[in-house]
């Protein structure tokens, strides 16, 4: 494949040059083997990556010593304290106020389970993860959506609004935050955070923020992890190291509590704690504890795939506009433009494998595998989620297919100029530097 070859700046130890074409589709993952082997996949949430060396180490240790029982003790919510209190400024993060739950949907499964009822309504800022539906309905709860606004951050009306019709559908209503936003990739900032907070106190509104891609805030940015927020002392976070290690085949995540939240999460189940992996409770706490310096040039080369991915839509895909994301691997692209109608399946949006509208065209045209933005929920039509957590290689191949099937299509797309637009200063949310 031909394309650019990235800076040696970029370059230099970049994790996501490690691998060839031909080595990762070696791998027996859901990304390389969902689709047949002429398909490009930039779809699903995992990292074209090799371990990184300290989690690698810890596994091959485990494995050498036989060491493969059940998980015991507080390292995870040690190591996880400690990374948050360097990279977030979280100095008072509490271990005793933390459980090990399997990953981090089946804990927020578990944690809407003590702070909710059957039938309560639980709030989500749509289009968002796909699981967030299906889990919440699964769990006997009602979905109210809060569409996000036109720039794709968090709307105050709309939240205010979705929080006043959960209190007519339940007395005990819960808002499931994504912190920071799949798929848009949008960083939310304390100002933002602090709305929320006081929007929930004032409804009742109990708060489970989803942070699992805390770690993955590109340049620009800064996490604001949601329970240190004035006012969310009754909230819970759920996070791991699955995002931004690629430990998704390794179970393991944290639920941690709110002060006033704590004695809620001591009500959970025991068993619900043995439902994670001891490997994978010693690879996150490897992650988190050691993994530091690995993340950071990961998070050189997502920087540098960010710019080139502006740089590929401009020339290939001038009619798909997107929001610059902030954080994450995931890039949301708005191909309206394309004039492929996305019908809505009944019952709301399907399950995260279903294809329809432009990432249909694109895998069967393009052979490249991409998100449908349908199954994200309100506002996801005539979208798709690209992760662009690959090589600079295979993405530019990518979006160079891409390209060639809108040429091809008939009638002919105009090719507006494309643009790239981040929704940062125009919410209060200044840019960050460094």
């Amino acid at each position: 494949m031909a394309g650019p070859t990235p800076s040696a700046a970029a370059a230099a130890g970049n994790p996501l040059t490690v691998l060839t074409l031909d080595e990762l589709r070696e791998r027996s993952s859901v990304k390389w083997r969902m689709h047949p082997p002429d398909v490009l996949p930039l779809w699903v949430a995992e990292q074209d990556v090799p371990l990184a060396p300290p989690v690698a180490d810890a596994l091959r240790r485990v494995i050498d010593l036989g060491d493969t029982g059940y998980p015991h003790g507080t390292a995870y919510a040690e190591a996880l304290g400690e990374f948050a209190a360097e990279r977030w400024g979280w100095h008072g993060f509490r271990v005793d106020h933390t459980t090990v739950v399997p990953d981090v949907m089946m804990g927020i499964v578990e944690v809407l389970r003590l702070v909710t009822d059957p039938g309560d309504a639980v709030v989500v800022c749509s289009p968002v993860y796909p699981p967030f539906y299906a889990f919440v309905s699964h769990a006997g709860r009602q979905v109210v959506e809060a569409p996000l606004g036109p720039d794709l951050r968090m709307d105050r009306a709309a939240l205010d609004e979705a929080f006043r019709r959960a209190r007519t559908l339940g007395p005990r209503p819960a808002f499931l935050l994504c912190n920071p936003h799949n798929p848009t990739g949008v960083v939310h900032c304390r100002d933002e955070l602090d709305a929320v907070a006081d929007l929930a106190g004032r409804h009742g509104v109990r708060v489970v923020s989803d942070e699992i891609h805390a770690p993955l805030v590109l340049p620009g940015a800064r996490f604001t992890p949601y329970l240190t927020v004035a006012g969310a002392e009754d909230a819970f976070a759920l996070t791991s190291a699955s995002k931004a290690w690629n430990l998704a085949g390794l179970k393991a995540a944290l639920a941690v509590a709110g002060p006033r939240a704590a004695a809620d999460l001591r009500r959970m189940p025991e068993e619900v704690g043995h439902g994670p992996s001891h490997l994978g409770v010693l690879a996150h706490t490897a992650a988190f504890r050691a993994g530091g310096p690995w993340l950071d040039l990961l998070l050189d080369g997502l920087d540098a795939n960010r710019a080139l991915l502006e740089n590929l839509l401009a020339k290939h895909l001038p009619a798909v506009t997107h929001h610059r994301p902030e954080g994450t691997y995931l890039a949301w692209l708005d191909c309206t433009a394309l004039g492929l109608a996305t019908e809505q399946p009944p019952g709301g949006p399907g399950v995260a494998s279903d294809v329809a509208g432009p990432a249909k065209m694109f895998l069967d045209r393009a052979r490249v595998a991409l998100s449908s933005g349908h199954v994200f929920g309100t506002g996801g039509a005539g979208f798709v989620r690209l992760n662009f957590a690959t090589s600079p290689e295979i993405l530019t191949e990518a979006v160079t297919r891409m390209g060639r099937a809108v040429d091809e299509l008939d009638p002919p797309v105009p090719r507006a100029p494309a643009k790239a637009t981040s929704g940062g200063p125009t919410h209060g949310c200044p840019a960050v530097s460094g």
